[in-house]
């Protein structure tokens, strides 16, 4: 179980996502805690007039909502509602929230379960209720617990799970933006937006693509790109988009442009170490010699390196993105040097091809032999090519050729006028005389 804790300005806020979300029908509210009636008989305004009236005992409390989300492993969708409120109830007890009003919300818009409660840092009695370093003390405790008394899988092991566990989104089974399509590309989103360090939408949709996903900005222009709209799309294995998009703003957390942005600025510093990383992978396949850049690609994907090769319209390829799993970072071959470049790898793998092509022709035909004379004319050595007859003696060639480039020792000669003059010395006894 993963638990994330947020806190916000507007209790509005957070429980108008949560009822837009049952409205919508990919959401229903299981439960409550602190309230006087059942969840069934309370209208919309009774569940909001309740959290409002006690945010109201303590009016310099600006930041006063609080939204929590219990996440669970795709393989736990046994949970059915009375075992997710013991987990909330249990939860909420734990963090020392037992006497604050909160409700329970199931949603059902990811791959997969997950819980909301929606509630409020001030007490009955008025008083502000400390949150700090609470994600990381009172939670932890708490969901190490509720792990072990509901036999639920442990955070740490969801962690170690490897990324390619991850499923692509299915293009067969697209059902044209609804909710199952949509479960699943949120599924992807919750695994890259938050872990990956991508500094643009090219090195985000780097990714995305992997998973048969594609964030799209709009054709330039159009109203979406104008407005600064985002949609993400499905696509088929051409990597043709498919379906109806859906917009950023109907998933959670909102993956907007605006949300992208402040993303890209923060990952736009990436860190030295994963492209050490990178590239000493890099040096090591390529000192392997691989012959083709598809061979290349496979041997970097054994290291948990995926490569997005992109090509023109003629069909030449022009870019490469490496995309690293194991510190789950994005770079553009150029970043990392003219060496790891879509050019320098191209060449190199080509150069590799067609060496055993080379090698056995150098290795069995006869080669001309070149030997060199003296052109007398022009005082200079040009490459005169002899027959085999004309060459008697192998040694002897060798020798005039070994005559002809040896240096010539000469005598050190220099003309009069390239000549230094040399100062003359004065005596000290001849300038003490001339100065008395």
């Amino acid at each position: 179980m993963v638990a994330i804790i947020k806190t916000g300005h507007s209790i509005h806020r957070i429980f108008n996502y949560n009822e837009n979300k049952v409205k919508e029908g990919v959401a229903e509210c299981i439960g409550h805690g602190n309230y006087p009636f059942d969840v069934a008989k309370m209208s919309v305004d009774m569940k909001l007039n309740r959290l409002l009236r006690q945010v109201e005992l303590n009016p310099n409390c600006k930041r006063n909502s609080v939204h929590i989300s219990l996440n669970f492993d795709p393989s736990e969708n046994h949970l059915d509602n009375e075992k997710l409120m013991q987990i909330a109830d249990s939860y909420m007890v734990k963090i020392g929230f037992a006497d604050q009003p909160y409700l329970v919300y199931r949603h059902y818009d990811a791959g997969h379960p997950h819980i909301h409660i929606v509630s409020i840092k001030i007490e009955p009695n008025g008083k502000r209720i400390d949150m700090q370093n609470i994600g990381r003390n009172q939670s932890e405790t708490a969901r190490k617990t509720i792990e072990k008394e509901h036999g639920l899988v442990e955070a740490e092991q969801q962690k170690k799970l490897p990324f390619h566990s991850l499923r692509p989104v299915d293009a067969k089974v697209v059902d044209y933006g609804q909710t199952e399509t949509k479960k699943a590309i949120q599924n992807v989103l919750e695994n890259v937006l938050e872990k990956y360090r991508y500094a643009s939408l090219p090195e985000l949709n780097a990714i995305l693509n992997l998973y048969n996903i594609h964030a799209d900005r709009g054709v330039e222009n159009s109203k979406i790109f104008e407005r600064g709209g985002l949609l993400y799309r499905v696509l088929d294995k051409e990597r043709k988009p498919i379906g109806t998009p859906i917009k950023a703003s109907l998933f959670y957390n909102s993956p907007t442009l605006a949300f992208l942005e402040k993303r890209f600025e923060q990952n736009r510093y990436k860190s030295t170490t994963s492209k050490v990383r990178v590239k000493n992978v890099l040096d090591r396949i390529l000192s392997g010699k691989p012959n083709t850049i598809e061979g290349f690609c496979k041997l970097l994907k054994k290291q948990g390196i995926d490569t997005v090769l992109r090509h023109n319209e003629q069909g030449i390829l022009y870019g490469i993105t490496y995309i690293d799993h194991t510190t789950k970072t994005v770079f553009n071959g150029s970043l990392l040097g003219k060496d790891y470049s879509a050019k320098a790898i191209l060449e190199h793998c080509q150069d590799k091809q067609l060496q055993p092509q080379l090698l056995p022709e150098i290795a069995t035909e006869p080669q001309p032999q070149q030997q060199f004379q003296v052109n007398t004319e022009h005082g200079g050595i040009k490459p005169v090519a002899f027959a085999e007859s004309d060459i008697k003696n192998e040694d002897n060639t060798g020798d005039i050729v070994q005559t002809l480039f040896d240096t010539e020792h000469t005598s050190d000669y220099i003309p009069n006028q390239l000549k230094k003059k040399k100062r003359r010395k004065k005596r000290k006894g001849n300038q003490n005389t001339n100065n008395s």
